[in-house]
């Protein structure tokens, strides 16, 4: 006999962003609360309710990092969903590339300490699997 109980999995769906600047840099914010505070991470966050996420990584974008893109010119890049990315529980991502201005002020802020422009030669370790998001990113480009 097969048993055939289904288990049931809260999944969250997330929307990141992969900001680069046309001179080689790309936009991180630091984390300002676990998992992984401290740490830095693309900017991104939760799909509210009735968001596209392509919406929310617009927002999310603005709200962490004060870089203003419209959701038009973010060109998804992928969809992480391996499910241990995340120690919280199960989260799926959409990732998108913007391409922004270097000159943009960033200004952090909603659940990141700081924001800042790092050589893509020279990143820090990144929180998640944010390293492998950027390596998607960068060969697409």
């Amino acid at each position: 006999m097969t048993d055939t109980t289904e288990i049931s999995e809260d999944i969250r769906y997330d929307a990141d962003v992969v900001a680069v600047s046309p001179d080689g840099r790309v936009l991180l914010i630091q984390r300002g609360w676990p998992p992984y505070e401290g740490a830095w991470a693309l900017p991104g966050g939760h799909v509210d309710r009735g968001e596209t996420s392509r919406a929310a990584a617009a927002r999310e974008m603005a709200e962490e990092t004060g870089v203003a893109v419209a959701a038009t010119d973010l060109r998804q890049i992928g969809v992480w969903d391996q499910p241990d990315r995340d120690p919280r529980g199960r989260y799926v991502t959409v990732a998108y590339l913007a391409v922004v201005s270097g000159d943009s002020p960033i200004a952090a802020g909603d659940d990141a300490r700081t924001a800042r422009w790092w050589p893509l030669d020279d990143l820090p370790p990144l929180a998640f699997d944010h390293a492998d998001i950027l390596a998607k990113a960068a060969s697409t480009r």
